[in-house]
């Protein structure tokens, strides 16, 4: 594979079909629907989505990953690192049974905070954030020593959203990051200032892009996180204001070789109407293939 090469490296999100962990988020279309319309796109990967979306069982959700042609890459996995009373190995020991026999090797590690939904701002004091570092470095070594990379993803609502929670991350801890440039751009911080300074700390990619408008509104409290993604927040892949483009070709540049994943929040009302959100993601794949074009000219 050319540190050029997007298109072997297309994955995708259920999220991105509105199927996430947060109860009431809408509409839940089933597994055998999303992950037959991403074979179908030519996508070759996809992560997990949320617990009873897959069959729990390693075996199984193996089983139904091969019958579409797709290769496991793990995915977005909330735990709570930051509490006294609750050790996380007890959750995360049995998702790795199950990355292991899915042949996953990215777990996508969201600190989260206790609270369901994303709409509150939650903040870690210094005796947290020891804990935080010396739980998140358990499972770190924990998932290496069974082939399996943790990345730690910044997210609006978990314990690592601001700019300064980013920046402790980076300084205090050795764990590769998810690049998420939606929430990182909701929390303050430039995706694309976070490629040029840290890309060797990148170890996966969630690809959004956003309405600016929408993003300062969130970051203002004027519109809770649901809210936004409700009103459009997330658009297709080069239609928004984060700036894919330099982010996508700074990444090749400083030689990323991870997954390109489209991982864009959607929310649906009820059961779609003709083809649904995945007219989106095909917008999105066709912009990604785009940039492939302009790596190699």
């Amino acid at each position: 594979m050319t540190s050029t090469s997007i298109t072997g490296r297309i994955a995708a999100a259920p999220i991105s079909w509105g199927v996430c962990e947060v109860p009431g988020w809408g509409y839940q279309l089933d597994a055998e629907r999303v992950l037959g319309e991403m074979s179908e796109l030519g996508v070759v990967a996809t992560e997990f989505g949320p617990a009873g979306f897959l069959p729990a069982e390693p075996a199984p959700r193996a089983a139904v990953l091969s019958r579409h042609g797709l290769q496991a890459i793990g995915g977005f996995f909330p735990v709570i690192l930051h509490d006294p009373d609750k050790d996380p190995m007890e959750a995360v020991a049995p998702e790795l049974d199950a990355y292991e026999a899915a042949g996953a090797d990215i777990m996508v590690l969201a600190a989260e905070t206790g609270v369901a939904g994303y709409d509150q701002r939650h903040e870690l004091d210094e005796a947290g954030w020891t804990l935080f570092g010396r739980n998140l470095d358990r499972i770190v070594a924990a998932a290496a020593d069974r082939g399996i990379t943790v990345v730690v993803h910044p997210h609006v609502g978990t314990m690592v959203e601001s700019t300064e929670d980013v920046q402790r991350l980076l300084e205090g801890t050795t764990a590769k990051v998810c690049l998420d440039t939606g929430h990182l751009l909701i929390g303050g911080t430039d995706p694309k200032q976070l490629v040029r300074e840290h890309a060797s700390r990148i170890g996966h990619t969630h690809l959004k892009d956003v309405r600016a408008d929408l993003a300062r509104q969130v970051q203002n409290g004027e519109l809770t996180y649901t809210d936004a993604v409700k009103a459009g927040m997330y658009v297709p892949l080069g239609q928004g204001d984060v700036g894919i483009r330099d982010i996508v070709l700074g990444l090749l540049d400083a030689g990323y070789q991870g997954w390109f994943t489209m991982e864009q929040d959607t929310i649906l009302d009820q059961a779609p109407i003709g083809e649904g959100p995945v007219a989106d993601v095909r917008q999105s794949i066709a912009y990604l293939k785009s940039l492939e074009k302009a790596a190699v000219s």
